[in-house]
């Protein structure tokens, strides 16, 4: 583990490899799982002020969805997070050619909204968990991510650089910086 300010930042985020391959996993985080997208209060007022603007990016049975539960829900672990349709995709996911993406984040690239999509999602495979001291960052492995992880040891992407901009979202840049110069330094002591 690292400690970077109020982070404890997993060693698996320099040590192991990422890079999405959607041809191959066509989404598939968008639409499997047992609950929807993590969401901040923040992300929640934003989807409450917003989501006449993101409505015409998503689909009809996505817009039910909403209409029906609220922009979020509560999971089993209690946490507040985005509404499934009939408890498998995402109510914000849509889908071309069979891959599914994000709407919220197809109404911020068309100037909709200022919401770019969840964090958790931008920051996905990094899961984050917050305690009273600090934050947890923490790699997620998940089966279905295996092309990912293939792709990501062809290119030599580290965990961290491909949710680099995320991280920095998250975060800010001195933090990441400060993670960058730990992996560098890792990498020159093995």
């Amino acid at each position: 583990m690292l400690e970077i300010g109020k982070t404890l930042v997993s060693l698996q985020l320099i040590n192991s490899f990422f890079c999405c391959d959607l041809a191959a996993c066509k989404g598939a985080c968008c639409v499997e799982g047992d609950s929807g997208a993590p969401l901040s209060d923040e992300e929640i007022s934003m989807l409450k002020e917003d989501f006449d603007k993101i409505q015409p990016f998503m689909t009809e049975a996505g817009v039910q969805a909403v209409k029906d539960q609220g922009v979020f829900v509560v999971d089993n672990d209690y946490d507040r997070v985005t509404p499934l349709i009939g408890g498998r995709e995402c109510a914000f996911a849509v889908f071309d050619h069979g891959i599914a993406s994000c709407a919220i984040e197809k109404a911020f690239e068309a100037k909709a909204t200022a919401l770019r999509k969840p964090v958790s999602c931008h920051l996905y495979p990094v899961r984050i968990r917050s305690y009273q001291q600090y934050d947890a960052v923490n790699y997620d492995e998940w089966h279905l991510c295996q092309p990912a992880r293939q792709k990501g040891m062809e290119m030599g992407m580290p965990v961290y650089r491909f949710v680099r901009e995320a991280l920095i979202r998250k975060y800010g840049s001195e933090w990441y910086e400060q993670l960058d110069y730990a992996a560098q330094h890792l990498e020159i002591t093995r």
